[in-house]
């Protein structure tokens, strides 16, 4: 059990609560260093602040939170909705230590069919303020990819970079089309309509409405089958087959019409998780859970802010979201108008006690339980791998480990990449990389030296990631990277822990060592499958944020070869349009409307990538 909070720190803060009004409003506890530790919302601020410091039983997580609070600040609201709204801002903007995180607008992917003549469909972290339609966000990347290649295989779409009608007739068709895996679009045989049929298909599909993609499938083939063009209605009866095939699959839990969304909640003493179930045409059609660990409070009392947050990036709320947890009529209320306004359609927000309804709850409720049950068994195993790491290395229990590794291409790009294990777990947000600036050459002891002495120089900081103190670095090297750090420690006066990763013939680390020895892992198998997961992800991050550094040394070095455009005119037109792909695509009047652009520059900037696109200049790429 957490140390209870002290008595005349309870007494103080329980006579300040009871003089707060019983109004709708957000709070904010703070710890003894001003630290915002939680924000929470109420209907009526006077009960709800005052529970927490009245005697009484608590759960493990809210006891805990209640012990670090030193003082707390409130907001008055003019309504519950402005308070929810409200306390949501604040959880973002401060990151409490025992709030759930909220989602990440930057970290959430999309489905984007684009604003073109024959438009596509890419997967995209950013919700732009342009015409194209956006679908999701989805739980994953692997989701997206997943999604769009069953659309490219059942409907048949392109699956390639060209833009048309642009590139029309510019290269031959490729192997799906010869596959007949793709429409072919570049032969210059299918029309915008034709294209924009497929694509509202797509649409229908994104959204759910499977059944309504088979019933135009079905017309469209009916029309062609009347006018005796039966190669194109022969190509609706495949794609037709195509979705029933696809319909198949999917996990059908509930009526073919149904739209709604299923949040499934379970918690035991240390650790929480909801589950959302999001059915669309009466099937699963995405899954996402998100899990609370020993700190972050999330029980029925917090969980409309977690709902609301789900429904801020999404484009298709349902008419009915379906709750496993009761939750008070008044809150309830306040959420269903809050999601109403959001979605621009009634939201009806309702907990079932029985029937076909109840038990997709339950079928939620159970999968967030298998979740925390997986969860609790992860964690169990990567305490002990953990705890043994320790003991062979001589150290304490190594909450927090940072891995560094060095890449580069010749002497150019060099770049350090910093990843942290925190709990046994990929802390991803606490990634780091550095581009070295003071080495010539390929020196990789000084650019580990530089990358360290960037990271230790913040050690001191208020706040912040790198405010946190590792217990343990692992570099991606010997002896020799040991010994540099060792001794910019020791410049500043610094004693953490230090070892480099030996590999083997088969690049797995056999060994950690210091200075003078090496210690073995290659027999102790949880501490092997620990460092090799730090190895190589450190390895893959550094490399990608070489290769993105290398990616846009070469995009702004192409624009930079043409005359009159210098690095500050490169920095807008990508800054501008997106990227080189569209500053390519882009015509005159778009070229001259970036600020600093003239007519001048535009038309020479036209000119450098048709003689490009002809084959005068070298045929290089970026």
């Amino acid at each position: 059990m957490p140390v209870p909070i002290r008595e005349e720190d309870r007494k103080r803060l329980l006579e300040k609560a009871n003089s707060l009004p019983l109004t709708p409003g957000v709070y904010i506890m703070k710890d003894r260093d001003g630290r915002v530790i939680y924000v929470g919302k109420s209907r009526k601020l006077h009960n709800r602040v005052s529970q927490y410091f009245q005697n009484g039983e608590k759960n493990i997580k809210t006891a805990r939170m209640v012990a670090g609070v030193h003082d707390f600040d409130y907001f008055l609201c003019e309504t519950e909705i402005e308070a929810l709204t409200l306390e949501n801002t604040l959880i973002k903007q401060h990151t409490p230590k025992y709030n759930i995180k909220l989602k990440d607008a930057k970290s959430y992917p999309y489905i984007k069919i684009t604003d073109e003549p024959y438009p596509r469909l890419v997967m995209t972290r950013r919700r732009e303020n342009d015409r194209g339609r956006y679908f999701g966000p989805y739980s994953g990347v692997s989701t997206v990819y997943a999604v769009l290649d069953t659309l490219r295989r059942t409907l048949r779409l392109p699956t390639c970079t060209r833009r048309f009608p642009r590139d029309i007739g510019r290269e031959r068709p490729c192997l799906y089309y010869q596959m007949g895996r793709c429409v072919g679009p570049c032969t210059g045989q299918v029309s915008t309509e034709e294209y924009a049929a497929l694509i509202r298909l797509a649409a229908d599909i994104l959204r759910g409405h499977t059944a309504e993609a088979r019933r135009r499938l079905a017309e469209q083939m009916h029309d062609h089958a009347e006018a005796e063009r039966y190669e194109a209605a022969a190509r609706c009866r495949d794609t037709i087959a195509a979705l029933d095939r696809l319909s198949q699959k999917q996990t059908v839990v509930a009526a073919p019409d149904a739209e709604q969304d299923v949040f499934g909640f379970y918690e035991d003493e240390v650790t929480s998780c909801v589950s959302v179930f999001y059915i669309r045409g009466g099937a699963v059609v995405d899954k996402e859970d998100c899990l609370s660990g020993a700190e972050r409070i999330l029980d029925s009392e917090t969980l409309s802010t977690f709902i609301c947050e789900q429904y801020r990036m999404r484009t298709d709320i349902p008419a009915t979201v379906l709750l496993s947890f009761p939750m008070e009529d008044a809150e309830r209320e306040t959420l269903s108008a809050y999601l109403s306004a959001q979605a621009g359609h009634r939201v009806t927000v309702r907990t079932p006690e029985r029937g076909p309804a109840r038990a997709l709850c339950e079928l939620a409720v159970a999968n967030a339980a298998e979740r925390v049950r997986q969860f609790r068994r992860d964690a169990e195993q990567d305490e002990q791998s953990l705890v043994r790491l320790g003991e062979l290395l001589g150290i304490g229990y190594p909450q927090r480990i940072e891995a560094y590794d060095i890449s580069n291409i010749g002497s150019e790009h060099l770049t350090a990449g910093m990843v942290v294990l925190e709990d046994g777990r990929l802390a991803r947000s606490e990634y780091a990389s550095f581009n070295i600036r003071t080495v010539d050459g390929t020196d990789d002891y000084a650019s580990m030296r530089e990358a360290l002495s960037r990271r230790l120089a913040h050690l001191d900081d208020a706040d912040g990631s790198f405010s946190h103190r590792p217990d343990l670095i692992l570099l991606d090297g010997g002896r020799g990277h040991v010994s540099v750090v060792r001794g910019l420690m020791r410049e500043r006066g610094l004693d953490i822990p230090v070892f480099g990763m030996v590999k083997d013939d088969f690049h797995k680390t056999r060994a950690l060592c210091t200075e003078d020895e090496e210690i073995s892992i290659a027999r102790e198998r949880e501490v092997f499958v620990l460092v090799y997961k730090l190895q190589e992800e450190v390895h893959r991050f550094t490399v990608s944020r070489m290769s993105a550094a290398k990616g846009r040394t070469l995009t702004h070095s192409s624009l930079t070869r043409i005359p009159g455009i210098g690095d500050a005119k490169a920095k807008r037109l990508l800054s501008a349009l997106g990227g080189l792909a569209a500053v390519r695509a882009a015509d005159e009047d778009a070229l001259s409307a970036v600020p600093g652009i003239s007519r001048a520059d535009a038309a020479r900037i036209r000119a450098y990538f048709a003689e490009r696109a002809s084959g005068g200049v070298g045929g290089e790429r970026p």
